[in-house]
């Protein structure tokens, strides 16, 4: 078993169907699974109950699809690209379809770390008005601030959603669906959902759905 890491993969991949729904810890246990039946050379943690090094960008929330996750693997060996990304295809779940794969710095800073934004498709099911929405849009842009709660365990946190939305766009309707394209920050310094622009909007939503298209990060030249 590899202790010490010499190469560091980042693979980028695309959630849908059935994998919407896992939690981050279960997604976590998946990449586990798929790179172990891969026989990538892995280097693990050290300590009583050692596991795989992997380092995801920013958690997925429960129920949103995604063109765009990242995940960091270390490996305790080197393996070319092309090879590793042959072991690994054959092994993804219907759901999780494999788009890339690129060696980075080893040393490089925590992928989480330097996260900055991601773009959102949103559509709402809804029998509001085309104009309706887009007013009620426009008012969220316009506004100062959007103060909203967060309970998590039973703690009540107070914040501003509006620095955390960047840009919110309407494209359309076509049968009752409206569709929103939104830009939000993805940060250490905080995160945005797009559940929470909906809820904002104040119209009658019958249903919705998430889909992150892109993550943004800070690249090695601007550190």
């Amino acid at each position: 078993m590899h202790t010490q890491a010499v190469q560091r993969l980042r693979i980028s991949y695309a959630v849908d169907g059935p994998l919407r729904y896992l939690s981050v810890l279960d997604m976590g246990r998946l990449w586990e699974r798929l790179l172990r039946r891969a026989g990538l050379p892995l280097a693990y943690t050290q300590g009583f109950n050692p596991h795989p090094r992997l380092a995801f960008a920013t958690p997925l929330p429960v129920g949103y699809s995604s063109e765009m996750e990242l995940v960091d693997v270390y490996l305790g060996a080197e393996a070319a690209l092309d090879a590793a990304l042959e072991r690994l295809l054959p092994q993804c779940p219907v759901g999780l379809a494999l788009q890339g794969i690129a060696e980075v710095a080893i040393d490089g800073p925590a992928l989480q770390g330097v996260m900055r934004t991601a773009d959102y498709a949103i559509s709402i099911w809804s029998a509001a008005s085309a104009q309706t929405v887009q007013t009620e849009l426009a008012r969220l842009l316009d506004s100062d601030a959007l103060p909203r709660e967060r309970v998590r365990a039973g703690r009540t946190t107070r914040y501003d959603l509006r620095p955390l939305l960047l840009q919110a766009t309407y494209a359309g309707a076509v049968d009752g669906v409206h569709r929103l394209a939104a830009s939000m920050v993805c940060s250490p310094q905080g995160v945005g959902r797009p559940e929470e622009i909906i809820a904002e909007l104040g119209i009658p939503v019958e249903h919705w759905a998430v889909c992150r298209t892109a993550l943004h990060w800070k690249s090695s030249q601007e550190e």
